[in-house]
Parts: structure tokens; sequence; C-alpha cells
């Protein structure tokens, strides 16, 4: 796949990332909040499976656009993008995915709504930086 062709997947990739994840910061995770915690387990299942068929994919697009380049043009900003979404899985494995976990368990649902908002503003600082490094490494000046 030439170069030109995957700047355009990568972009696509990372402004529907960069656009959902600031959504899930700002509007989705705040309004968890407003749930009765009696249906929050309920309503929890049914948004951590919907979220997933939209976010796995992305994420997995993204991971594969981003080791092409690498491989492919190898340049500052493949590896910078390549270290920065290295670092989103670690969050999202190591304590957004846990936090859900602790939720859908109704483990102290309210401090753990808390913890996931204050861990999402990684993940929402690491992809808007990666957007705008894709954006930049396609010409986007």
């Amino acid at each position: 796949m030439d170069t030109m062709s995957l700047d355009v997947f990568r972009l696509l990739f990372d402004f529907g990332l960069v656009i959902l994840i600031w959504l899930v910061q700002l509007i989705i995770y705040p309004s968890f909040r407003y749930i009765d915690r009696a249906k929050l387990g309920h309503w929890h299942a049914r948004y951590t499976v919907l979220i997933s068929s939209v976010v796995v994919p992305l994420m997995l697009g993204q991971a594969l656009v981003v080791g092409l380049q690498v491989w492919q043009r190898g340049g500052a900003l493949d590896w910078m993008s390549a270290a920065l979404l290295g670092l989103v899985w670690l969050v999202t494995f190591s304590r957004a995915v846990p936090l859900h976990d602790r939720i859908a368990r109704h483990a102290e649902p309210d401090s753990h709504l808390e913890a996931l908002v204050r861990w999402n503003w990684a993940r929402t600082v690491l992809w808007t930086v990666i957007f705008i490094a894709g954006w930049w490494s396609a010409g986007g000046r």
C-alpha cells in the first residue's frame, strides 16, 4: 500500500478515535453519574458491548496502519505515534478496562466512575496528540 493511501486511512482512524474519545470524556462518562445506581449495572453492560463494537475495530485499524507506516516509512512522527499508541493501549487495558469491570460488578460505582473519568483524560490527550501527529505527517501543516 502506498504512503498516500496509508495517510488517508490513518487520518480516518485517528479522526474517528479522537472524536469518539472526546465524546466519551465530555458527555458519556460524566452522564453515568446521573443513572440510577440500581440501573447502572444493566446500562453499563449494554454500553460496553455497544461501544466495543465501535472502538475495537477503530483501535485495531489504527494500530495496523501506524504499524505499516513505521515499517514502510519509519519517520520520527510514525515512531512517536506508535509509542503514544502503545501508551493508549497500556492505559486502556491496565486502567480503563479494570475500572469498567469494577463498575459492572457494582463495586463502589461512584469512586470507580470518578477514576474512569480521571484516567480517561490520559487517553483523550494521547489520542488527540496522535491525531495531530498523523495530520502533520500527512502534510496537514
